[in-house]
């Protein structure tokens, strides 16, 4: 059979092209696709290619079982980081996971963006009554503002230079929120260091969200380097050493566990939300115009999905 499916150009671009789709082999089960998250990965390889193959954020239906595979059955819905924006998909058994009966709608099921979290969250040495820091309060910052919300943390704080999300942080339920654009660095990072910060998750994505880090967190405190930063760095050596803070990227090679089950117990709990995170919904012959709105420099955007046409 026949579905459409997206392909990035080498040097950036993208377009919706026809693929084949055979039955599903053994050990396979075929998922018709109901929504998919856009990455950062994915904006950033319409942008300027090469980066990643598209789409692995993926939610569906199974329609086909092939042979030999126990527990799953035609209807039930799926998640997998091996469904992207493919229209049918052929999966592995091994790389689905069966979501629970929930009234959650199918754009607000993308479970591989909060298993990232679960990574980041396993990583970091949280402990009661530590304070916190969230640099960069996009789509995943928002997430981690919102999962760790719920610890036991003192004082939670998101710094971001977008005032809108700043005040959505502040909803999810960060206690202090700072502005960078509006503040002298130096009087954010008194202020700061004076309470002092323990955790610091820079999900920001930018060298200059890395260096705000290494001056607000406490000596031997943690920094948790979440977002890719995609450009060189340059660090004070006597300053890192003599602050003793401990780094760690928390990227998805740092998982320590299969963290999809508990990515799937926190949606499901309504611990992470990403009703209010969702902000863009297109079907697929949208897709090329959603990139370019978010590329552009549109405001509003937080995350966007590809949505089966119903």
């Amino acid at each position: 059979m026949k579905t459409q499916t997206i392909r990035y150009g080498e040097n950036g671009g993208v377009e919706i092209i026809d693929i084949d789709v055979s039955d599903p082999q053994a050990g396979e089960v075929q998922v018709q696709s109901a929504a998919c998250g856009v990455c950062a990965w994915d904006l950033a390889t319409f942008r300027e290619g090469g980066y990643a193959p598209p789409g692995h954020e993926g939610v569906g239906y199974v329609t086909k079982v092939g042979s030999g595979v126990p527990d799953i059955e035609e209807g039930m819905r799926v998640a997998s980081v091996a469904l992207g924006f493919d229209g049918i998909k052929n999966c592995s058994t091994e790389n689905i996971y069966v979501l629970p009966e929930s009234d959650i709608a199918d754009e607000y099921w993308l479970v591989e963006p909060v298993s990232c979290i679960v990574t980041g969250l396993d990583t970091a040495p949280l402990r009661p009554a530590d304070n916190v820091a969230v640099i960069g309060c996009g789509f995943m910052g928002l997430m981690f503002v919102q999962a760790l919300s719920r610890f036991y943390t003192n004082d939670l704080i998101a710094i971001d230079i977008v005032e809108e999300r700043l005040k959505l942080a502040k909803s999810l339920g960060a206690e202090l929120t700072y502005n960078p654009k509006e503040i002298e660095t130096s009087e954010l990072v008194s202020d700061l260091k004076a309470r002092p910060i323990d955790v610091v998750f820079d999900c920001s994505g930018k060298g200059a969200g890395l260096n705000l880090a290494t001056k607000i967190v406490r000596s031997g405190g943690h920094i948790n380097l979440f977002g890719c930063v995609r450009e060189e760095v340059t660090i004070n050596g006597r300053e890192w050493h003599g602050a003793a803070f401990n780094l760690v990227s928390s990227s998805p090679g740092a998982k320590i566990r299969d963290t999809f089950p508990p990515a799937i117990r926190l949606l499901e709990r309504g611990h992470i939300d990403l009703r209010p995170l969702v902000t863009h919904t297109v079907p697929l012959e949208d897709y090329p115009t959603l990139l370019e709105e978010a590329t552009g420099g549109d405001g509003n955007y937080i995350k966007g999905v590809v949505k089966a046409t119903e």
